[in-house]
């Protein structure tokens, strides 16, 4: 599935999300909410799982959007019983932009001990180097995922029970995972060491709920009871409850800081901190670090708002919506012909000129990726008769890719790859560019003195090129990693 336009295209895809939900009637209702609030994290596909002790497993996978499926009663029916687990994708692995059903996930397996699903949020980085070995030792594959190793693994297993088969699979597995699976009678979560994916725990009345994300808790009325640790894994039955282990050898935490920035909703809780305010805050560091004579602060929305506000705050310099979002923009509904396609942005954004004619304005956004929708919305607030066009950006540069989880362009159509600063200011024929620094980013998520250099925080590979996790098919494939001299 292209991307719709020129937009899409120039953003850091969300890479996927996760729900699952036991001890409620109709669990896969709840699923289907929790999935639909999660949207954001992945349109291409979606699909839920759920078990009824009578009827057993039942599965739907679907292309498109969570309301365009699991709404109908007839899909729902079909999915009776009080445990049931969810998984909105955009493909990270894969074949990305030509997806298959059998890509969508929850993936399931029968096991000698009774039927398990899997729905995992991240990737796994040495995938290639486990199918080769699972293939040969007669391993069957069903789809393109990196995420269907686990199922592999998990049969070759000898361990007695489906968590414990779990547990020893994933110690196979390198790189970023968040997973929520079932079996006939039990939810379980589990994050990698590292905890570069998000995982969270609720309660919705007498049951249980796992989600990538808070702000999928509050759509079916759950209780936030905390995150689950890097390295745990939760096993939630109607009997005993909440177990939790830690399975795996201790690491220092590398939670995703670009799930501050950018892929978390702005009504999240991450490391008990507001997405919204934590963003708020980058544009205040930002206002620090780089400011601006202007008129005007103007967010590109939605994702450039809770930092314009605070750069707004900070600076003094009066906020204002420059530029208005149709918020029923979908995918391009005109045959995307090359006249379409120089539309662009316009199908989806939209410049109040009567706002921007002769201002100075401060752009606030929260990246830029390839940078053509840079240049688009320059074009579009000079065309609306602005003065002069400040780009202010709440992320540092993104100069490498990501390989946890993230579908980034190869690094040498990463603008921050290929152009210094001033070079990019060229490039984008703005009057200035100014990037939040390293340390003023992890200022803003709550690090007063900024990024420890020995052993950072979070990961943050995007903007340093330091990977926590050495992506080992990458490298395999010809991928160089950042030098000592970089």
């Amino acid at each position: 599935m292209p991307p719709a336009h020129p937009f899409d295209d120039d953003k850091l895809r969300e890479e996927c999300g996760i729900f699952g939900v036991t001890g409620v009637q109709d669990a896969a209702t709840f699923v289907a909410l929790g999935l639909h609030a999660l949207q954001h994290r992945g349109q291409e596909a979606g699909g839920i799982v759920a078990h009824d002790p009578e009827q057993g497993f039942n599965s739907a996978r679907r292309f498109g959007y969570v309301r365009d499926n699991f709404t109908s009663a007839d899909i729902m029916e079909t999915l009776p019983g009080p445990l049931a687990i969810g998984h909105v994708r955009y493909s990270t692995t894969g074949s990305k932009g030509q997806t298959a059903i059998r890509d969508v996930q929850p993936f399931f397996g029968e096991f000698s001990m009774g039927g398990a699903a899997i729905a995992h949020n991240g990737n796994i980085t040495n995938a290639n180097a486990l199918r080769r070995e699972l293939i040969e030792r007669g391993s069957i594959f069903q789809s393109s995922s990196d995420s269907e190793c686990i199922i592999h693994l998990m049969a070759r297993s000898l361990q007695r029970n489906i968590p414990e088969r779990m547990e020893d699979a994933l110690r196979r597995v390198e790189g970023a995972f968040s997973v929520v699976a079932m079996t006939r009678t039990k939810l379980i979560g589990v994050r990698d060491p590292l905890g570069v994916r998000p995982l969270v725990l609720g309660r919705v009345g007498d049951g249980w709920c796992l989600s990538s994300e808070t702000c999928a808790l509050d759509i079916i009325g759950a209780e936030f009871i905390r995150e689950i640790e890097p390295g745990e894994m939760v096993v939630i039955t109607a009997d005993k409850g909440v177990e939790s282990h830690f399975p795996f050898r201790p690491q220092p935490s590398k939670f995703c800081i670009f799930e501050h920035v950018y892929f978390s909703r702005p009504d999240s809780i991450l490391g008990g901190r507001s997405v919204y305010e934590t963003r708020e805050a980058i544009g205040r560091e930002l206002a620090k670090e780089s400011p601006a004579e202007a008129d005007i602060v103007c967010p590109v929305p939605d994702s450039g708002t809770p930092a314009a506000i605070g750069y707004s705050l900070e600076s003094g310099i009066p906020y204002a919506m420059g530029i208005i979002r149709n918020q029923y923009m979908g995918r391009t509904f005109i045959e995307p012909t090359e006249q379409i396609r120089n539309m662009g942005v316009r199908l989806k954004l939209n410049v109040n000129r009567a706002l921007i004619r002769g201002k100075r304005v401060v752009l606030v956004d929260d990246s830029v990726v390839r940078g053509t929708t840079s240049r688009k919305i320059k074009e579009m607030i000079l065309d609306a008769g602005a003065k002069e066009v400040h780009f202010r950006i709440a992320s540092p540069p993104t100069a490498w890719p990501c390989f946890y989880g993230v579908d980034t362009p190869e690094r040498e159509k990463l603008l921050a790859a290929t152009m210094s600063e001033d070079e990019m200011v060229k490039h984008l024929a703005v009057d200035s560019l100014k990037f939040i620094s390293l340390d003023g980013l992890y200022r803003a998520v709550g690090e007063s003195q900024g990024r420890n250099k020995a052993c950072p925080q979070y990961c943050d590979a995007c903007f340093s090129g330091e990977y926590p996790v050495v992506p080992a098919d990458k490298v395999e494939q010809g991928f160089k990693m950042r030098t000592a001299a970089e």
